[in-house]
């Protein structure tokens, strides 16, 4: 299986492993993603979710050569991007997340992550756009100018610079995301679960109308790359390892 779920209490560690492709997501993948995560949520035991990629990787995005499957019911793209979960779901990143996997970060409440750890919306260098929430959420997660940046240039970032942003909640040394996420994670069972969920629930119905214009947009924006010359210009380079020759329509 794509994905190994283990359970410590009231926390749930729920791990991404397939790690020979980077973790990068296919349709399997998206759907063992949101069968784990329903899995949580459904349980009456489970109060914290933490998703991992494992010790050297968190996740390549999607994989360009299978798809990432259809979007799911409850999750969304991955099983996870439009989901909204009654539980906190703490990202622990070592390595990269990048594009798919900085949105499925992105998806989560918290974020943790090793001095190893990068990010970045590398979308445009294929002739993409970032399409599960990234074109909304990384504005949102840090200031205009530099969401610009990260999706204009596709550009990565390092960790420390993540932290300044505020994309990142704690850093740690390498090896060392999953016990950090562990230990915010008993942080917040600590607390009261019926205010954790009306918390979650209230910070949902904030940003709700904005997901939706999002999510809007975003359509609008992959409507455009799918139906023009560079984004198979770009698709071509990344198989063929060169630089892309861009048509430029």
């Amino acid at each position: 299986m794509p994905v190994h779920i283990e359970h410590n209490g009231p926390i749930s560690i729920v791990t991404l492993d397939r790690v020979a492709k980077r973790n990068a997501i296919n349709g399997e993948m998206t759907g063992a993603i949101d069968a784990a995560l329903n899995g949580c949520e459904d349980d009456p035991n489970c109060r914290v979710v933490v998703l991992t990629g494992g010790a050297d990787v968190f996740c390549a995005g999607t994989d360009i050569a299978d798809g990432s499957g259809t979007p799911t019911e409850r999750g969304g793209e991955y099983g996870i991007i439009r989901r909204k979960s009654p539980i906190p779901i703490i990202a622990a990143v070592e390595g990269v997340a990048f594009g798919g996997g900085f949105e499925i970060a992105l998806a989560c409440d918290l974020i943790v992550a090793a001095r190893s750890a990068r990010f970045a919306m590398p979308e445009v260098k294929r002739g993409l756009v970032a399409t599960s929430a990234g074109l909304f959420r990384v504005p949102r997660a840090v200031p205009l100018n530099v969401a610009r940046e990260l999706l204009l240039t596709g550009d990565e970032i390092d960790v420390e610079r993540a932290e300044r942003l505020g994309i990142v909640n704690v850093v740690t040394e390498p090896g060392g995301a999953l016990d950090a996420a562990m230990a915010l994670a008993e942080r917040i069972v600590a607390n009261a679960p019926t205010s954790i969920r009306a918390t979650l629930e209230a910070l949902d119905a904030v940003y709700a109308a904005d997901e939706q214009v999002g999510w809007d947009a975003t359509d609008a924006a992959k409507h455009t790359v799918l139906n023009g010359e560079d984004h198979a210009e770009g698709i071509a380079a990344f198989f063929e390892r060169r630089t892309p020759n861009w048509p430029g329509r």
